[in-house]
């Protein structure tokens, strides 16, 4: 209890009388505060903390994808020895490009079939 004999959560004191008007006031103001942290800056935060995670998330990925395809053209150029010399220097970069590809539409693919399987539920 406060020295209006008020416990501070709006309730009249014991002796019946409402508590001064200033007080509700200032009552009223923080619980309006406390409401407003409650529905829009705890929900913000953890917004922000998702978006921040997925997208280092998708650098991340899209780093791994670009070593994977660089380390792939290597390997093609290097591994194959003559086969794809002179004229057909570019076949191992067609290759890459079609094989990455494949991997994205798998990966969009695979995606999509989850989201079906959530909204089948």
């Amino acid at each position: 209890m406060n020295a209006t004999g008020s416990d501070g959560r709006g309730e009249a004191p014991a002796s019946g009388r409402t508590p001064p008007m200033p007080q509700l006031v200032i009552e009223l103001r923080d619980l309006v505060v406390e409401y407003f942290k409650q529905e829009t800056v705890v929900p913000l935060k953890q917004l922000g903390r998702y978006v921040t995670f997925g997208l280092l998330g998708a650098l991340l990925l899209g780093l791994g994808a670009v070593l994977l395809g660089v380390g792939g053209l290597r390997a093609l150029q290097i591994e194959t020895g003559s086969t794809f010399t002179g004229n057909l220097s570019w076949v191992p970069y067609l290759i890459m490009v079609v094989v990455l590809l494949g991997v994205g539409l798998a990966t969009w693919q695979g995606r999509g079939a989850v989201k079906r399987r959530r909204e089948a539920r």
